[in-house]
C-alpha cells in the first residue's frame, strides 16, 4: 500500500490543494485523489512533490508490502 505525508506537508507550506496542483501542473482533484491514496503518482511525479517540498521521496511517499504484493 503506497500512503504519502502530502496534506501535512502542504499544510507546513501553507498552500492549497489548488496552489499544489498548479505548481505541479494537474487539477486540484488530482492533488485530492493523491492525498487520499485513491490515485498512485507515477514516478516521476513523485519526484515532482518531493521536489517541491524540498524532502526524500521517501519522506513524502511510504510503501508498505501487502499479502497479496509477496
Amino acid at each position: 500500500m503506497l500512503t504519502n505525508r502530502i496534506p501535512v506537508l502542504r499544510a507546513e507550506k501553507g498552500w492549497t490543494q489548488k496552489q499544489l496542483a498548479d505548481l505541479l501542473g494537474v487539477t486540484r482533484q488530482t492533488v485530492i485523489s493523491i492525498e487520499k491514496n485513491k490515485y498512485k503518482p507515477s514516478l516521476l511525479m513523485g519526484f515532482r512533490i518531493a521536489a517541491l517540498f524540498e524532502k526524500d521521496i521517501n519522506e513524502v511517499f511510504q510503501y508498505q508490502l501487502e499479502e497479496d504484493d509477496r
